[in-house]
This record gives C-alpha cells, structure tokens and sequence, in this order.
C-alpha cells in the first residue's frame, strides 16, 4: 500500500510539474498570438463564449429566479423583504455568478476544447504540423487558451446581469416587492469590492478551465479511448479545482 501511494504521489507531482511548464509556455507565447494572430483569438472567443450564451443566459434567468423566490421566504420572516434585490446581487457578483459560469463553461466550452484537440492529436493532425517543423502550441493551443480566457468574465457577467433581471422579475412581478427599495438597497449596499472579487473570480476561473481543457486534449492517449477520458477528466477536474479556488479567494477576500 505504501509503494502505491509513493508511486501516485510521484505521478501526480510529474503531471503538475509538466502541467506548469505546459502553462509558462502558454503564457510566453500569448503575447505574440494576440497581436500577430488576433484574429484566431477572436475566432476562439466566439467558439467558447458566443455558443455558450444560451446556456448561460438561460440558467441565469433561473438562478436568479430562485434567488428571488428564497430571497423573499427567508426576509420575509424578519420584515425585510425590499433587501431581495441585495440578497441575490450578493449571492450572484461575488458566488454563484463565476462559480455556477465556470462549472457550465467546464460543462461546454472545456469539452469542446478536449475533444477538439484530442482528435486533432489522434488522427496525427498535430504530429503531421510538428514534421513540417511547425509548432502546434502557437498556433492551435495558445488561440483556444486565450479565447477561453477572454470569454469567462464576459460570460459570467452576462450570468450576474441576466440573474438580477430574474430576481427582479419574480420579487418585483410576482411577489410584490417595490422596484424602487429593489435597486435602491441593491446599490446602496454593493461596493467596488464585491464587484472586483466577482471579477477576479471569473478571471481565476477562465484560465484554470481553459487550461486543463487544453492540456488534457493535448496529453490525451491519441485512441477514441484517450480522448473520452480527457473529455472527462477536463470536467470532473475542472469542477473540483473552481470550487477549491473559490473557497481560497472568497477567504483571502474576507
């Protein structure tokens, strides 16, 4: 049991490693994608965030609808019901607008991205690039990277803006709560802090997802197999790794 133990211990340690090295090359290889190949960037943007606002917005309208509904059961047990509109902008700029985005962009964009690449790997498309001496990191892995990256925060504020209309829709419409106390308390009680923390989040979130979705496409075992697996993995590690970092930001934050 122990040999197991070190010999996972020291397998874990090799893939972090290379994973780190994997991303300082990512990142020394940025600056020359965006202002040489911007346009392969926007192109990835597109793929990552403008075909993933459907589901973002319509699980923001819920969310927010949700946070509506228990926002007002649970305030109006102390008279408080105008503060609906602070209790779901609270919950949805500093929590559940990255955290729920990041999960759903892992869901979506992070498996398209790992397939993607892991096909491209397995029908000898990348090694193909590699014989002709051309590096497939610039220009297959780097644009995908940076477009991810560049979609998360937009993504997630499209999630916080359409969740507080559905709060309002169902505080304000349905259960009667005054649209004036809704906005007013909502700004009287926000600061430049919550925003930023939301912010950071969602930047935090896009390059950790967008990066193990890059990486387990480009390490996976060129097989039908292979890519299945890192499809997977891209998911179940991704949702892991976001909620580890939202609990580390939200405490430093505090």
């Amino acid at each position: 049991m122990l040999r197991d133990i070190y010999y996972a211990l020291i397998g874990f340690l090799r893939t972090f490693g290379a994973l780190q090295l994997f991303f300082l090359r990512l990142l020394a290889n940025s600056p020359e994608i965006l202002f040489r190949r911007f346009p392969l960037v926007v192109k990835q943007v597109h793929n990552s965030g403008t075909l993933s606002l459907v589901i973002i917005m319509v699980s923001g309208f819920f969310v927010g609808g949700v946070l509506g509904l228990q926002g007002y059961s649970n305030l109006a047990r102390f008279n408080a019901e105008d503060s609906v509109g602070t209790f779901a902008a609270f919950s949805l700029l500093k929590e559940l607008g990255p955290v729920i985005t990041a999960l759903l962009f892992a869901g979506r964009a992070g498996t398209a991205l790992a397939s993607e690449i892991g096909l491209m790997k397995a029908t000898d498309q990348l090694a193909a690039m590699e014989m002709m001496a051309i590096d497939p990191l610039p220009r297959i892995l780097v644009p995908r990277f940076l477009g991810g990256v560049i979609a998360m925060p937009m993504l997630a504020a499209v999630f916080s803006v359409i969740g507080l209309f559905g709060a309002h829709l169902v505080g304000v419409n349905m259960l009667g709560v005054d649209a004036g106390a809704f906005w007013q308390q909502m700004q009287s009680a926000l600061s430049p802090g919550d925003v930023y923390e939301g912010i950071i989040k969602s930047v935090v979130f896009g390059v950790v997802v967008s990066l193990l979705a890059v990486w387990e496409g480009y390490s996976a075992i060129p097989t039908a197999e292979g890519v299945s697996r890192a499809t997977t993995r891209t998911v179940v590690i991704s949702a892991i790794v976001v909620l580890i970092l939202d609990f580390m930001i939200t405490a430093v934050a505090m």
